[in-house]
């Protein structure tokens, strides 16, 4: 697909190939991430989080970390490991989500969940190890990159991963189940934390190791922001809207389970208007950055009209 993106009323339209750049970049993270990760005793555990880690899926979070990095001047090799680091994470996010004990899925991108494989116990303990070795795989694999600018991007993630991040908003998501009275105050509270706060942390993180301004570090938060919300109500539109097949996890689950959603409190329509303002809001901020931040920009457009 060939977007063609306006980067402002002063910018010449600008065309950007999206697939050709994210079928490039996903071959390098799977091979970043396959090789990241070995096979050793206790064999289990490893074959548990690559099972998985390499169970495929879009990376656009990976993806989203190098080319921040690179918009704020960096290299891909500086970001990769953070990159890789940041999928194992997500993919902890999705074992644990999986769980019976929490949303209780048995399908995650077309596969059993980890859980349906390798046992309850298993699941836990990869989830457990993909996110502890993510911070170890920075630490150690990163190159090139000033040591406080590493600290700075650990912290960030660190941050983003726990209580203050995706653990917080999970919390208030299993508080949330089954109450119709959920003000769309707590609902966007649960998704800036439980799928935005790691979305944010992506492409906050790529600009950090590059060595990126305070001043340009806030403009790609708030992008990150607004795309991060976009991306949680077309993820609550699709449920509602695409198979089995599509999502490749099953549909409905949302409906089933009670929650309220986007498109509970405003109708599709509106939430497809509500998601379409926060990708141009998200784009604007970008504006000062010119055509280097082409990627980032399709990225944004590619969130709202995705069918998985």
């Amino acid at each position: 697909m060939v977007l063609a993106t306006e980067m402002g009323s002063s910018q010449p339209e600008s065309s950007f190939d999206l697939s050709t750049y994210l079928v490039k970049r996903k071959e390098a993270i799977e091979v970043a991430l396959d090789s990241a990760l070995p096979v050793i005793y206790p064999e289990k555990i490893y074959e548990a989080m690559r099972y998985s880690l390499l169970a495929g899926g879009k990376r656009l979070r990976p993806i989203l970390c190098l080319a921040s990095c690179e918009l704020a001047g960096g290299t891909t090799s500086m970001a990769i490991p953070t990159a890789c680091a940041l999928e194992m994470i997500h993919t902890m996010s999705l074992i644990h989500d999986d769980l019976p004990a929490m949303d209780n899925d048995d399908y995650r991108r077309g596969k059993l969940t980890n859980h349906k494989v390798y046992g309850e116990d298993i699941a836990i303990l990869a989830g457990d190890g993909l996110l502890t070795y993510a911070f170890e795989f920075i630490a150690t694999k990163t190159e090139n990159v000033p040591p406080q600018q590493v600290l700075q991007t650990i912290a960030h993630l660190a941050r983003a991963s726990g209580a203050a991040g995706l653990v917080g908003g999970q919390v208030v998501d299993l508080e949330s189940e089954g109450k119709t009275d959920v003000s769309l105050e707590t609902l966007n509270y649960i998704h800036a934390h439980k799928t935005g706060a790691l979305l944010e942390a992506c492409v906050v993180c790529g600009a950090i190791l590059a060595g990126a301004s305070a001043a340009d570090l806030q403009r790609l938060s708030r992008f990150a922001q607004n795309i991060g919300l976009a991306f949680q109500i077309i993820d609550d539109i699709l449920d509602i809207t695409a198979t089995q097949e599509e999502l490749g996890k099953t549909a409905g689950k949302d409906v089933q389970a009670g929650k309220v959603t986007y498109p509970s409190l405003w109708g599709i329509d509106e939430s497809r208007r509500q998601a379409s303002q926060l990708v141009a809001d998200a784009k604007d901020q970008l504006a000062v950055f010119g055509s280097k931040a082409l990627p980032l920009l399709a990225i944004a457009d590619f969130i709202t009209s995705r069918s998985n």
